[in-house]
């Protein structure tokens, strides 16, 4: 039980993905414009990684050393698939506001980064909860980031406009340089915070 509740901690703060260890850059700053797009994602990328921690989890006995990561790109790309499908399907407007950034899953570095870390070397039950744990963390730092930039860049949540005449926003949040700035000050505030915990702990003994 407490290594499944440190591994959600280490997921979602001590190695978030994209805050602490600077994982699938393109997709966060590129999705990150609107919470909905950054919740498509973030959700979509959890469950790949998932199902793809599970599988390699079972077969990672049976995969030669030699062709191994091939072998995990497969694995991704089949279940990438399946989700791209069924967000056409289901929800065609968040799949086409994504575009390639959903097929560019597969060779996402946090995705493959699990699957050679983590999963190659447990158990299907600690690879999953490894996988859900990493993407709770993912979407929570596209949940932050998006939050920010639409509700700066576009004046809306969830596309309901939030500025009631109050300020005009600033178009330059949901440009590419507004997602370095948001990005950059997200992992500012985190350090600042896991500092002072730090402090505190140390301070208490």
């Amino acid at each position: 039980m407490k290594e499944t509740i440190q591994q959600f901690k280490n997921g979602i703060w001590y190695q978030n993905p994209v805050l602490v260890l600077l994982l699938g850059m393109c997709s966060t700053l590129a999705t990150t414009t609107s919470v909905i797009n950054g919740l498509g994602m973030g959700v979509s990328t959890t469950i790949v990684l998932i199902c793809s921690n599970v599988v390699i989890s079972l077969l990672r006995k049976v995969i030669p050393n030699q062709i191994r990561i091939a072998s995990y790109i497969v694995i991704v790309a089949g279940f990438v698939s399946a989700i791209d499908m069924l967000l056409q399907a289901f929800l065609p407007d968040i799949s086409n506001s994504l575009g390639i950034f959903i097929p560019l899953i597969v060779v996402n570095c946090i995705i493959l980064a699990r699957a050679e870390a983590f999963a190659s070397k447990n158990g299907p039950f600690r690879s999953a909860i490894d996988g859900l744990s990493m993407g709770i963390g993912f979407t929570f730092a596209l949940f932050i980031m998006s939050t920010i930039r639409e509700i700066l860049g576009n004046g809306s949540f969830l596309g309901i406009d939030i500025t009631f005449g109050v300020y005009q926003p600033a178009l330059l949040m949901i440009m590419p340089v507004g997602g370095f700035l948001t990005l950059g000050c997200v992992i500012a505030a985190m350090q600042k915070i896991s500092n002072r915990s730090k402090e505190k702990g140390g301070s208490s003994k």
